[in-house]
């Protein structure tokens, strides 16, 4: 049977990702496999792809050369003089991460055509304003468990965190200045600036069981969604694309940041301490209201209801397990996997205009499907 009226005799409401772009999952040159098995796990959640479907290393292979070029960099420019900012430094080098930003501004660069070395230094830019953002929010946060391991606030002490935080800032901006492109700077500038207002707007928002889903999306597109954006529309500048081309690469960095955060909302009601790295009730004990408890503050009973805002209210660490019952059994979990949908479908909608076909394309077409099929 064609592939193609396969996907489209299942309902686009039930399956509205996928249903509705099936070209790129029977032309994908990354491999049709992942995407099947991809699929059924929408249908069948109980029964999630294998560990080395869902895996980002198929599509980091389609830019290893640039990748090894990254870490070259990320390593020479986290060198300091200062024994503590070394130490910290390369703590943070070996601490894991997906380095999701930094590969979507390498795919998009090769998707271009781009020929020059920025790209890898905006590459370590852009995740150095990510790792400073992460040494602040732990700080902030109070967290102790990041990818597994300890924070570096854990290990090193608040102040240092937060000073070789700043050196790493202040890193990144040597950096970009080193690219001699004002559109750049003013990007990167931007985006820095609306990331720490996302950071404000998320403390207001503690607390608060008031916060609705038009509160909570403004948070994730100031505070997550925004490096997306713009590590995306950094290749376009790169590359000297046209506004247009480099509006739509924005847009499909915002959408894909956006669906990413939503699922790891998700994960902090459904996930495994071993596979999110870090711990289960977070959000809860800090009394931040993500989608999940959002929903189920709007659909719960009146009991419910009032549990739900007592926790925000007063942190409800210690009511995790209650709390996330009512989370699971509302439906919360499966709306808010929707939303991330919906958004995943207007990034790959904003790609395919973005870019011509390729095989660094449809490596981000997988990456996009990866980010709300994940479980870590």
């Amino acid at each position: 049977m064609d592939l193609r009226k396969w996907f489209h005799l299942r309902s686009p409401t039930r399956f509205p990702l996928y249903g509705m772009s099936v070209d790129v999952l029977v032309n994908s040159q990354v491999g049709l496999t992942p995407c099947l098995e991809s699929c059924a796990y929408f249908f069948c959640p109980d029964r999630p792809p294998s560990e080395d479907i869902l895996s980002f290393e198929p599509i980091r292979a389609l830019v290893d050369e640039d990748m090894r070029a990254l870490d070259g960099v990320i390593r020479h420019h986290l060198h300091s003089e200062v024994v503590l900012v070394r130490q910290v430094a390369e703590y943070l080098i070996h601490s894991g991460g997906k380095r999701l930003r930094p590969l979507l501004l390498l795919l998009c660069a090769r998707a271009l055509g781009y020929k020059g070395n920025h790209h890898h230094t905006l590459a370590a830019v852009v995740e150095f304003i990510h790792t400073a953002t992460l040494l602040h929010d732990d700080v902030v946060d109070k967290s102790d468990l990041r990818r597994g391991q300890k924070t570096a606030n854990a290990l090193f002490g608040n102040e240092a965190s937060v000073l070789v935080g700043d050196f790493v800032y202040s890193r990144a901006f040597q950096m970009m200045v080193s690219v001699n492109h004002m559109g750049v700077m003013q990007v990167l500038a931007d985006a820095t600036n609306i990331i720490a207002e996302g950071e404000v707007l998320q403390l207001l928002n503690c607390h608060d069981p008031e916060v609705d889903e038009t509160r909570y999306l403004q948070v994730i597109r100031y505070k997550t969604a925004k490096l997306f954006e713009a590590a995306c529309r950094l290749s376009g500048l790169l590359a000297g694309t046209s506004p247009d081309i480099e509006q739509h690469l924005a847009a499909f960095g915002g959408e894909l940041g956006t669906a990413f955060q939503i699922i790891d909302d998700v994960l902090d009601y459904s996930g495994k301490l071993e596979d999110i790295g870090k711990n289960l009730g977070d959000d809860l004990a800090e009394g931040k209201a993500t989608l999940p408890i959002i929903y189920a503050l709007k659909n719960g009973s009146a009991e419910e209801r009032m549990l739900l805002r007592q926790a925000i209210e007063n942190g409800g660490g210690n009511t995790l397990d209650a709390v996330a019952h009512i989370v699971q059994n509302s439906g919360a979990l499966d709306y808010a996997r929707r939303r991330a949908h919906d958004f995943s479908l207007s990034a790959i909608d904003h790609l395919n205009q973005a870019l011509p076909a390729s095989p660094f394309r449809d490596g981000l077409h997988q990456l996009t499907l990866l980010a709300v099929n994940r479980r870590q």
